[in-house]
């Protein structure tokens, strides 16, 4: 099963309303009220049956949250063109519009001198798995996931010299390609600074007043 480039799913014709975050391709659709919404959960299974193929949904007062990946491939597949697509017209029959700015995933990157030694602590407090799959980062694997996909992942980016300055937890938050840039001015003007834009508009560095740091990231320059 041949895995997908993010920049071709994301430009795939029919796929305006979903996103490509962290390797999985996002979307939200508004749905109005708790009813309006379980009726396209109903939908959805009723879609992911037909083509075995099972997206990860979240139901929430006034909208459907849908995150769709292919697990046996460890990344996006036609499968997935194809189930966003059938997702998005089952949306739009039903009168529920997309809301293409709010899909977000975050992910917390931990800086260690000794990956080995401090992996095994955190995987046993938050009760994570290690990620199966050949995906890596430019600085380091995400090496630990939330067997249930509904908290954050957690990364080890290998440190050469101990870094007494700087923290050493950062936040990642992936954004849709699209929103990053105003999410990034609007943490500046929030009190923010720009730590580096050198790989934009892969990843921004930006940090709070005291330092502490989070990535906004996006798709975009990952090949």
């Amino acid at each position: 099963m041949k895995v997908l480039r993010d920049e071709d799913v994301q430009s795939r014709p029919g796929l305006q309303d979903w996103r490509v975050l962290a390797g999985r391709l996002h979307a939200t659709f508004r749905s109005g009220s708790m009813t309006r919404g379980i009726e396209l959960v109903r939908r959805i299974g009723e879609v992911a049956e037909e083509m075995n193929h099972h997206p990860d949904v979240d139901l929430r007062y006034y909208r459907v949250h849908v995150a769709l990946t292919t697990h046996a491939a460890h990344g996006l597949t036609e499968r997935d063109v194809s189930l966003a697509g059938r997702i998005g017209a089952a949306a739009a029959e039903l009168g529920m519009p997309a809301e293409p700015g709010r899909p977000r995933a975050v992910e917390i990157a931990v800086d260690a001198l000794d990956i080995p030694a401090v992996l095994p602590f955190w995987q046993a407090v938050l009760g994570y798995r290690t990620r199966v799959g050949p995906e890596q980062d430019e600085a380091g694997a995400v090496d630990l996931e939330d067997p249930d996909a509904r908290s954050p992942g957690l990364w080890f980016q290998q440190m050469d010299l101990p870094r007494p300055g700087r923290g050493r937890i950062h936040v990642d938050v992936h954004l849709p390609h699209d929103e990053a840039e105003a999410r990034v001015r609007a943490a500046l003007q929030a009190g923010g600074h720009l730590v580096s834009d050198v790989y934009a508009p892969s990843w921004w560095v930006l940090a709070d007043a005291e330092g502490n740091e989070a990535c906004v990231r996006t798709w975009q320059g990952r090949d």
